[in-house]
């Protein structure tokens, strides 16, 4: 599946809700349009939250992800609220990470520490390491990285929005798939940075075992 990853993407997160858009709209409605059109997308991120064979931060953050925007695009009656609610839902995801460089916990070193201890890394170590003031600031800057994303997302949505109405829906859906994915190539490199300083940077490894030894 991760081979494919980025042509599931593009099926379930822009051509399908194209086709659906374009044929069903004026049969069933602008609403149900869209709401049918991301049953793809639910199906898939359920996918991806199996393969993680386990319950863990990343885990409840894709099924509490999904979960809420779900309910906010059922409970919004209309095509055009759903539109405004997902613009609502985005500057609050931009604010929960916001929150979490601001608390020093940052998103970004969990969704790390949950790759690693897939990889079979030990996640009590892992986290130590992780927390070292030259790892931690890559994984608040990953993390604000994830709050610009959605921030931009939701005003790019709002000027479709008052553009096009809720024609909005499929204007810039490719556009914005595409920054989706530059982002996450933009995560990649950064996570991929922290792989190579933690290779380079053996004392930091010496450090927390003797820091782990002495909590012992």
């Amino acid at each position: 599946m991760q081979k494919n990853i980025v042509l599931l993407d593009l099926i379930c997160f822009v051509i399908f809700p194209l086709v659906v858009w374009n044929v069903g709209k004026d049969y069933i409605g602008a609403y149900y349009a869209m709401l049918f059109s991301s049953v793809p997308g639910i199906i898939y991120s359920l996918y991806r939250f199996y393969e993680l064979k386990r319950i863990n931060i990343t885990g409840l953050f894709i099924i509490g992800n999904l979960t809420i925007g779900t309910l906010i695009d059922v409970l919004a009656g209309s095509a055009l609220q759903m539109l405004w609610n997902n613009v609502f839902y985005d500057y609050a995801l931009a604010t929960f990470f916001l929150l979490t460089i601001v608390i020093k916990q940052p998103m970004a070193l969990y969704f790390g520490l949950d790759f690693v201890e897939l990889q079979g890394q030990d996640r009590t170590f892992s986290k130590k390491l992780f927390f070292q003031k030259k790892i931690f600031v890559i994984f608040q800057l990953i993390t604000l990285g994830f709050a610009l994303r959605n921030s931009i997302l939701a005003v790019i949505k709002t000027w479709l929005i008052i553009e096009y109405g809720t024609d909005a829906f499929t204007k810039g859906l490719l556009f914005r798939q595409a920054f989706s994915w530059m982002m996450a190539g933009i995560t990649v490199v950064g996570y991929s940075y922290i792989s190579k300083i933690i290779n380079q940077s053996p004392e930091l490894i010496e450090k927390v075992k003797n820091e782990l030894n002495i909590a012992k």
